[in-house]
């Protein structure tokens, strides 16, 4: 009080004695003192506010979730739903009001709970520690601006709207309100849970999926493809062989009255043809791209191989047999067979693919790693392919098995002649790494998956793509063409495959459910159902024709590398990283159990020792192909050469490798 009454003595004085500066800077003086006080007042007042604001977040959430831990199993599936949308809002919504430190401790005290399911997101999100950061990470853009679909069944969100208004929550009952499209349905939970195609997508996301999967598809195979022509090829010689038999009964009858009855045997030519009962019928459909020809040898040779093809089932496994790389050092990045079994192909990290000609195996060679001499008296049957630029993603051999693709990291594609052992092309278009590429069934035509978020389709005799699919969210990771060349079907890090129609380009088919990256898709051989494989082990089967999910097929515990229909489709083959080849049972999927869903019986598991499985193919004999490494790369077939098969299956046990005593070389042998 003293102060101020001092204070105004001085401003009367400075008034009549005119000294307008002092007076104007005195006041100034007066008014900044008294506006640090009330500041240091208010900031007091609100670090008190935000202390208590950042804790409610933490509280409410972490009470919310023990609620939904508690609650009973038939609910606590759905209830979980809810849990990782409401996490990640309340992280954003610390970050965005400037709470840093308590946004982190809430992270880290939560995040080991959806770790095991979104485990690339939380990554994205980890990053974002303040306000601008929520404005340029896509992650926190995408999800600040769609809402989150979950499904449940009317008692579960009845549950939920109850506890939240009990315990008065609203700080949870606003982010549900703002965050989560809740989409109730009828019926009990355990009938919704495998219905669940979400992983709580966008609900514009959600729109755009509903809206691409009402296009029309036509998913049966190739007329006038190989077993098109065999199917013909079949029903002609069945036609015959009735006719011949007929001709023979009515000789029969005429020989019987004239009292010269004899046994009438088939003929030869007719013995063992049998119409096998379809279990659908599958449409033939016309090219939309222009077929290119087969050779009359080729043609043949695989008309032969139809005919020898092996019926699988759960009564006829095949058997196991092993070849092994050696000295690779973790260098192999991928591996490829021709149909036929000649050739095994190897993608390096040091730019090179290797080509082993298996009809050569074991046989010294006048050639090896850089050319001639360099390991002399040495048995090495690969050549050394060499061109790209940087390391190479993907290899595949054309139906003939007399080129070979290859994508790498240095963004371009390139042929190979196998006959010749050079580079032919090299096609250009990508702007990012290639990270795989595969032939149409019919070969010329090739498919490529980038980095760049793109899929294209190429033809040999053009440098630049034909077509380019442009749409998913993420890179492209992996390719499969349809049986009818007129689909590809692609997977993304964006958790997503797409069908897209090769005349037009446009994505017709958008399936939705895995929790992660799919890094493999398989077709049926009647192009009626996809599956896929994620990096978190789940293979889900889908029916293109509904775009609906049949199945989940839960087993594997490690990314699931490979997938392979056998030749009539009655097998699905998978090869996981958590060292394991499981053959599944696709007539199963056919059988809706109790619960009005679909299951495919786990028919065998063939575990390895340690090493991980890294591909798999399927021959016209039904010859099961697949590669699989740790230190050392492993390759197996399962064979049915002659028409047989054997009735039980054996372990994939892998040989004992031995490092050879020659520097830096890489050698396949029989294990």
């Amino acid at each position: 009080m003293e102060e101020d009454a001092e204070e105004k003595v001085v401003l009367e004085y400075l008034r009549r004695k005119k000294y307008r500066v002092a007076e104007i800077a005195l006041l100034q003086e007066q008014q900044k003192q008294n506006s640090d006080t009330s500041g240091a007042i208010s900031h007091i007042i609100n670090h008190s506010r935000a202390d208590n604001e950042a804790g409610r977040y933490k509280e409410s959430y972490s009470k919310l979730r023990n609620w939904v831990h508690s609650s009973l199993d038939l609910y606590k599936t759905e209830l979980l739903r809810i849990l990782y949308p409401v996490f990640v809002h309340c992280y954003m919504e610390l970050v965005a009001k400037g709470f840093a430190q308590e946004a982190r401790e809430f992270f880290q005290s939560f995040r080991d709970d959806h770790q095991p399911q979104h485990i690339r997101d939380l990554q994205k999100l980890e990053g974002v520690i303040t306000p601008q950061h929520l404005q340029e990470n896509e992650t926190a853009c995408t999800l600040q601006e769609n809402k989150v679909h979950v499904k449940m069944c009317q008692y579960s969100f009845e549950l939920l709207l109850q506890y939240l208004q009990s315990t008065e929550s609203m700080l949870m009952l606003g982010i549900v309100n703002s965050h989560i499209n809740l989409k109730v349905l009828p019926g009990q939970p355990a009938a919704l849970l495998d219905d669940d195609e979400s992983s709580s997508l966008p609900a514009k996301v959600q729109a755009v999926v509903e809206a691409t999967n009402q296009k029309e598809i036509h998913w049966g195979i190739l007329e006038g493809s190989l077993e098109d022509k065999f199917e013909k090829q079949i029903a002609a010689e069945l036609e015959k062989a009735d006719a011949d038999k007929d001709a023979e009964t009515d000789e029969a009858k005429k020989r019987a009255a004239d009292g010269k009855v004899k046994k009438v045997k088939r003929d030869k030519a007719g013995k063992g043809l049998k119409a096998e009962p379809a279990a659908r019928s599958v449409p033939r459909l016309k090219p939309e791209l222009t077929m290119p020809l087969l050779t009359d040898d080729f043609e043949r040779q695989a008309l032969d191989d139809l005919r020898n093809r092996v019926k699988l089932g759960s009564t006829a496994l095949p058997s196991v047999s092993c070849y092994t790389f050696v000295n690779t050092n973790n260098s192999l990045n991928c591996a490829s067979i021709s149909a036929d079994g000649a050739y095994l192909a190897g993608g390096f990290s040091d730019s090179a693919i290797k080509l082993w000609d298996m009809v050569k195996m074991g046989e010294p060679s006048m050639y090896s790693d850089a050319g001639k001499g360099q390991f002399e008296g040495r048995s090495s049957s690969y050549i050394r392919l060499v061109g790209h630029a940087g390391p190479v993603y993907g290899v595949d051999f054309s139906p003939e098995g007399d080129s070979l693709l290859s994508a790498s990291g240095d963004c371009t594609i390139r042929l190979w002649s196998t006959r010749l052992n050079a580079n032919l092309a090299c096609y250009k278009g990508h702007n990012y790494p290639v990270w795989d590429v595969q032939y149409s069934p019919v070969g010329h035509y090739f498919a490529s998956a980038s980095y760049d978020r793109t899929a294209r389709v190429w033809s040999m005799d053009r440098l630049q793509p034909l077509r380019i699919m442009a749409g998913h969210l993420s890179d492209v990771d992996c390719v499969q063409w349809h049986v009818n060349c007129n689909y590809i079907a692609t997977g993304s890090s964006d958790k997503t495959v797409r069908l897209w129609d090769v005349q037009t380009g446009e994505c017709v088919r958008i399936f939705t459910g895995h929790r992660s990256m799919i890094v493999s898709i398989a077709m049926s051989p009647d192009g009626l159902f996809m599956a896929s494989g994620d990096e978190d082990g789940a293979i889900m089967m889908w029916d293109l024709a509904s775009s609906r999910c049949v199945t989940p097929l839960l087993g594997h515990t490690g990314c699931v590398w490979s997938l392979a229909f056998s030749g009539e489709g009655s097998i699905l083959a998978s090869g996981s990283a958590d060292n394991t080849v499981r053959l599944w049972d696709v007539n199963g999927s056919s059988k809706v159990t109790a619960d009005k869903t679909r299951r495919l019986r786990l028919l065998k598991t063939l575990p390895t020792k340690s090493t991980p499985i890294y591909t798999l193919r399927v021959s016209n004999k039904t010859l099961f192909l697949c590669s699989y490494t740790l230190i050392y790369t492993v390759i197996f077939h399962c064979s049915f050469l002659g028409g047989t098969c054997c009735s039980s299956l054996a372990p994939l046990v892998p040989a004992k490798a031995t490092k050879l005593p020659s520097p830096g070389g890489n050698h396949l042998g029989k294990g």
